[in-house]
């Protein structure tokens, strides 16, 4: 099968992501925490899953000035090793002023709920925001999603997994499509199965845990050790590959210190079959 070439949109949520993840913006990035550019507005902590998690909410920016048309939306994830980090302040966020609306969505934690709650997590995040599009101003056929670290991995997922009924749905709007139209993943784990060799084998990487113990965040994710294939299988974002997964730019140093920059030249060779 031909690799897919992007389509304009694809190009250009993931330019754009990129762009802002790289601290380009220079006023959002000077900006107080609880400041932001001129032009752009916040929604904070709204619940996507009602009466749930207090960790199931997210953020929106938007215009201060309504968009004459429905808006792309890019939906971002933040890292932290699935068990830390914060969806604000959000380093996408500067893409309201150059026509888009941005979410970015806060998940448990696998202190709290191992996986699949994490990627159940951003998919019902995905689906409450297009059942509030008209009420935002969303276009629901331009949705990308972007993030780095565990986030990229869970960005990955929702681009694979995606539209699939791969995993078993919570917090409604099950009508909802939780497939996205593009991905930027940025040095996100793609093959549990295989992270342990590929992290032995580059001698960049400088692990600052051991695998398979309880400071270990991809045995914390499944909530046991690696080598259970079935569980490794279910978290990996290549293991769900298909003709049909939407346009993916990933983003990877070759001297990364923590994910084997092999992991994602093993995805993008799977996405290119």
């Amino acid at each position: 099968m031909k690799f897919r070439r992007f389509s304009q949109f694809s190009l250009r949520i993931a330019f754009a992501a990129f762009v802002a993840l790289l601290g380009c913006d220079h006023a959002f990035a000077q900006a107080k925490a609880t400041q932001l550019p001129a032009g752009i507005k916040m929604e904070k902590d709204i619940s996507y899953i009602p009466e749930g998690d207090v960790a199931q909410k997210l953020d929106l920016y938007l215009p201060e000035k309504a968009a004459e048309n429905p808006l792309p939306l890019i939906v971002h994830i933040h890292g932290g090793g699935w068990r830390g980090g914060s969806k604000f302040p959000c380093a996408v966020a500067p893409m309201v002023l150059k026509g888009y609306a941005v979410a970015s969505v806060e998940y448990r934690f696998s202190q709290k709920a191992i996986f699949p709650a994490q990627i159940q997590d951003c998919q019902a995040a995905i689906r409450w925001l297009r059942a509030h599009a008209k009420e935002y101003h969303f276009d629901i056929e331009r949705v990308g999603v972007v993030g780095g670290s565990a986030g990229g991995h869970l960005s990955a997922l929702v681009g694979t997994a995606g539209g699939k009924n791969a995993l078993p749905k919570i917090g409604g709007n099950e009508e909802q499509s939780d497939r996205v139209q593009a991905v930027c993943d940025i040095f996100g784990p793609a093959d549990f199965n295989t992270v342990v060799q590929q992290a032995a084998d580059d001698k960049n990487v400088k692990n600052i845990f051991e695998f398979n113990t309880p400071g270990d965040p991809y045995s914390l994710l499944i909530g046991t050790r690696l080598d259970d294939k079935a569980k490794a299988d279910a978290v990996s974002p290549v293991h769900y590959v298909s003709k049909d997964n939407p346009p993916f730019l990933i983003l990877h140093g070759t001297h990364d210190t923590l994910v084997p920059y092999a992991q994602s030249e093993e995805f993008a060779a799977v996405l290119k079959k």
